[in-house]
C-alpha cells in the first residue's frame, strides 16, 4: 500500500466507526432491569425464525364442511368449527388474504389445540423466537407496506418471509417479555369474562322481568307489586308518540348551530355526534322546532343496519345533551305521561321486541322500517310506578356493563402501551 494512501485509509476509517458509534442502539425504551446492561436487540427476517407450514394447510368450502368440535380457522381468526382437524400444536397464524393489516388490528394470533386452517392464514411454527413475542410484535405492527394488490390485497408468502422483526439477544429477555405480555392477556381475558357474565345475568334477568308471548304477567317481580295484577295489553303507539326526521339539505349546513342527527350517529348502542358532525343555524332549528331531540328521547334508525341484537336497535339521549334536530331516516320516540322512559328503552331491547321487529319484513340487516311498523308492536305494560322499578334495577346493570366494559378498555389501551415500550422502534421505517 502506498505510503500516501495510508493517511487517507486511516481516515476513512476513522470515520466510518464514529458513524457506527453514533448509530443509536436498537435497544425498547422500557428493559428488565436484569437485561439493561446486555447487548442491543438485533433484527432479523421472518423466515429466520420461523418453518412456514403453508403447504399442510387445506380449504374446505363451506357445503363440504362436516360441523364438529374442531376450530376451523381463517385470516382473522375462527369461521367455523368442523369434524376433523390438520393440526394439533400451538402455532402462529398470520392472515394472507381477507385479513386487517393495520397496527393493532390482529393481524397474527396464536392457534393450539387440535384445528383446520384454510389457505386464507399463513402457518408459521417458530424456533428461534417465541410465539408470544411474535405475535405481539406482529399485531402491533403496520403490516399494509408489505400488502400487495388490489382485488384482494394480500401478504403473499414473499413478503411474510422478509418482514424484519425484533429480538433481544437473549431466550431468556424474550420469555420474560413473553410472560409479561401473556399475564396482561390474561387480565384482560378475565375482565371480558366477566363483562360477558354480567350481559347474560342482564339477558336472563330482562327474560324474567317482562312477559313472555302470550303471557300478561312477568315470571318475576319486585315484592311490592307481586299481587299488583296482569299487565295492560297494548301498542307501542300507546306508550310513546313518534317522529320521524327531516330530509334537511347538505347546502343548509353550517359551521356550527344545532347538530342534526343522522344515522351515521347511531353507532354501536350509542348515540356518538362526533362522528362527521352537521349543523344548521339556530335560525333553522327554530323553523324545524318539530324535529328537535330533547334529552331522553329515544332514537332509532329506520333505514339500513339498524342495529345488532347486542346493542338493540333504540338508543337514548343521554340527560345532558344539547338539543339536536333528527335527520331523514332516523325516528324518535318521545314517550307519554304514563311512560317511563328507561322502561320502554329496556322493552324494545327485550328479545321479546328484538324478535317482532326482526320478524318484520326488510327489518333486518337492511331494514326499510316505518314508524307505523313500531308503533303496531304488541306489547304488554305493568303502571308507571313498576315500570320505574323495572328501569332502575336494568339501567343499574346497564352502569355496571359499562364500568367493566371500561375498565377492559383501558387493559386494552395499557397493553398497546405497553408494547410499544417493551419493542423497540427502529430509527428509520422498515420496508
Amino acid at each position: 500500500m502506498s505510503s500516501k494512501l495510508k493517511p487517507l485509509r486511516a481516515f476513512v476509517s476513522s470515520c466510518e466507526t464514529k458513524k457506527e458509534e453514533a448509530k443509536p442502539a436498537l435497544v425498547p425504551k422500557l428493559r428488565f432491569p436484569e437485561f439493561r446492561e446486555t447487548e442491543t436487540w438485533h433484527f432479523t427476517s421472518l423466515d429466520s425464525v420461523c418453518e412456514i407450514l403453508n403447504n399442510r394447510r387445506q380449504p374446505i368450502t363451506g357445503n363440504e364442511r362436516t360441523p364438529g368440535p374442531y376450530p376451523y380457522y381463517g385470516a382473522s381468526g375462527i369461521v367455523d368449527y368442523v369434524g376433523d382437524f390438520i393440526f394439533d400444536e400451538r402455532l402462529l397464524l398470520v392472515g394472507e388474504d381477507g385479513a386487517k393489516w393495520g397496527a393493532f388490528e390482529k393481524t397474527a394470533f396464536i392457534a393450539e389445540g387440535k384445528y383446520w386452517v384454510n389457505n386464507h392464514a399463513h402457518v408459521l411454527k417458530p424456533f428461534a423466537a417465541i410465539d408470544t413475542l411474535l405475535e405481539n410484535y406482529l399485531t402491533m405492527q403496520d403490516l399494509s407496506p408489505f400488502v400487495t394488490g388490489a382485488a384482494p390485497p394480500k401478504l403473499t408468502l414473499g413478503k411474510l418471509k422478509g418482514i424484519p422483526v425484533p429480538l433481544p439477544p437473549t431466550a431468556a429477555e424474550q420469555q420474560k417479555i413473553a410472560e409479561c405480555l401473556s399475564s396482561v392477556d390474561e387480565l384482560m381475558a378475565a375482565q371480558a369474562r366477566k363483562v360477558d357474565a354480567l350481559k347474560t345475568h342482564k339477558k336472563g334477568l330482562m327474560q324474567q322481568l317482562f312477559p313472555r308471548a302470550g303471557e300478561t304477567q312477568p315470571r318475576l317481580r319486585f315484592p311490592e307489586f307481586q299481587n299488583a295484577g296482569e299487565w295492560k295489553v297494548g301498542l307501542i303507539g300507546d306508550l310513546a308518540t313518534t317522529v320521524m326526521g327531516n330530509a334537511f339539505r347538505s347546502t343548509d349546513f353550517v359551521e356550527s348551530g344545532t347538530q342534526v342527527v343522522r344515522i351515521g350517529n347511531l353507532y354501536q348502542g350509542e348515540l356518538q355526534l362526533e362522528r362527521a358532525p352537521v349543523y344548521l343555524s339556530d335560525a333553522q332549528a327554530e323553523e324545524n322546532a318539530k324535529f328537535r331531540v330533547q334529552p331522553l328521547d329515544l332514537l332509532m334508525s329506520m333505514t339500513g343496519t339498524v342495529g345488532k341484537r347486542d346493542y338493540g336497535f333504540v338508543i337514548q339521549v343521554p340527560p345532558e345533551c344539547k338539543p339536536l334536530l333528527l335527520n331523514q331516516r332516523v325516528m324518535k320516540l318521545a314517550p307519554t305521561l304514563k311512560c317511563d322512559p328507561g322502561f320502554l328503552l329496556q322493552l324494545l331491547k327485550s328479545d321479546r321486541l328484538l324478535d317482532a321487529i326482526y320478524s318484520v319484513p326488510g327489518g333486518t340487516k337492511q331494514a326499510n322500517l316505518s314508524a307505523q311498523h313500531i308503533k303496531d308492536l304488541e306489547i304488554s305494560y305493568p303502571p308507571k310506578s313498576e315500570q320505574q322499578r323495572i328501569a332502575t334495577c336494568l339501567s343499574s346493570l346497564d352502569a355496571l356493563i359499562t364500568a367493566e366494559t371500561e375498565k377492559h378498555e383501558a387493559l386494552k389501551t395499557h397493553k398497546k402501551g405497553l408494547m410499544q415500550q417493551l419493542f423497540p422502534s427502529p430509527e428509520e421505517p422498515i420496508s
